[in-house]
């Protein structure tokens, strides 16, 4: 039955789900080139207004929560400017390589960052990181069976001095419940993992699915 303090919810209740809205975009300006996103400007129509909106024209990204055997999550510590801190992370990276599915650009993140490979790999969580004001989206893979990778890579500038931790998942979860550690993708996906593992895995998605809701790559032969 409808909830007496919400007067216009209707009698049946849908699953929670984001509702995909086709607007009619009047003007899309790029006006600033940056060296690794974009500032946009567009104008279009909701609700039969005109609506002017500026936000980061993001090419989207991917992040890897790497787990062993032993339930441990791979952790990397590295300095992010706008922020002042060299906070604790997963490996993740840009949809900057033209062409890359995201798995394999999950792939060569965990490669790169932490010098790992893995047999297993699944689709964890998916977010926005900011809906109000960047089409950035983000996926994040666990991956499992971990191992060394073939290839050590050279890492340069804010990467240079990444430090490496293995930490139990649910060590990880307090951390973040205690806000210790902040870093978005992190944080959702230690919490997706803790409760992906509560129900045996089964909310885990296929790694090679389409990302349907990425802004940029949504199409089913994405």
């Amino acid at each position: 039955m409808p909830d007496p303090m919400l007067p216009n919810q209707a009698a049946h209740v849908d699953p929670l789900i984001d509702e995909a809205t086709q607007v009619d975009v009047v003007e899309s300006e790029l006006i600033h080139e940056g060296r690794v996103w974009d500032l946009r400007r567009e104008e279009f129509i909701y609700n039969g207004q005109p609506i002017v909106r500026e936000f980061i024209d993001h090419p989207g990204a991917v992040a890897v929560l790497a787990m062993d055997e032993r339930e441990r999550v791979l952790l990397i510590k590295q300095y992010r400017h706008p922020i002042r801190h060299r906070d604790w992370e997963i490996p993740a990276g840009l949809l900057d390589e033209a062409g890359e599915h995201p798995l394999s650009a999950a792939q060569r993140e965990l490669a790169e960052e932490a010098d790992l490979e893995a047999d297993d790999w699944s689709v964890l969580a998916e977010f926005t990181t900011s809906p109000g004001g960047s089409d950035e989206a983000i996926r994040i893979y666990l991956a499992r069976g971990v191992r060394a990778a073939r290839e050590v890579f050279a890492r340069t500038e804010e990467e240079a001095d990444i430090e490496v931790r293995w930490v139990p998942l649910d060590e990880v979860v307090e951390a973040v419940l205690a806000r210790r550690v902040q870093n978005p993708s992190l944080v959702i996906g230690a919490l997706a993992a803790q409760a992906s593992r509560e129900t045996g895995w089964a909310t885990l998605g296929d790694a090679e699915s389409a990302w349907l809701r990425h802004p940029k790559l949504g199409s089913p032969a994405s």
